[in-house]
């Protein structure tokens, strides 16, 4: 599956031209260290989001997840992309119309609340529905797999259930969300989702 992103960024809102990297609150030039720096830093701010989760009520914690994994680096964390993202020459969701989807999604995420919680088929999908929106949406220049995961994780936990999207060292399940996301097949991520949510959680 190809990771070949494309942005239209003739201004460089987001990028030093001189290094090609993101600009980021650190001054890192060097995108090995970028790299390895981005990783350490979101990973500690997932572990808080376990230890002290947000709840989820709508589309805004999904920015509210983003500041938070990504305010180490990047002075936009939490804020909308205002370029356009395309891969493999598929656009994701045009900035100009992010207010309806945002509407869209909330619409989405209320009728999940109203789903009982002992109805684990019916979360499933639409758990799904809310995640292929979410990935089209596409909101932030960097960081959407690993804050729309964590806003699916925190989800499910409103429902006491337990979702681990991406759990260490399982290619299967990977491969299956990468497939679920990229080509927009809500069967296999409400599959997915299914398989994996648990009822571990004691509300």
């Amino acid at each position: 599956m190809s990771d070949s992103y494309k942005y239209l960024d003739p201004d460089f809102s987001y990028i030093d031209p001189k290094t090609g990297l993101l600009r980021n609150l650190q001054d890192i030039t060097d995108p090995d260290v970028l790299l390895f720096v981005e990783s350490g830093t979101v990973t500690k701010r997932l572990q808080e989001l376990h230890e002290s989760p947000i709840k989820i009520k709508g589309i805004d914690n999904l920015f509210e997840i983003h500041k938070h994994l990504f305010q180490d680096l990047y002075v936009w964390a939490g804020e909308k992309r205002i370029i356009e993202i395309s891969k493999d020459g598929k656009q994701f969701f045009p900035t100009s119309n992010f207010d309806n989807a945002f509407v869209y999604i909330d619409h989405f995420i209320a009728e999940f609340n109203e789903i009982p919680k002992d109805n684990k088929k019916l979360l499933a999908d639409k758990l799904a529905q809310i995640l292929d929106n979410i990935n089209y949406l596409h909101p932030f220049r960097e960081g959407n797999g690993r804050t729309q995961r964590e806003f699916l994780r925190l989800l499910a936990l409103e429902k006491g259930l337990n979702l681990n999207l991406n759990p260490p060292d399982n290619k299967s399940i990977y491969e299956r969300y990468m497939k679920g996301t990229i080509e927009s097949d809500v069967k296999t991520l409400t599959e997915l989702i299914f398989e994996l949510i648990d009822t571990n959680y004691n509300l």
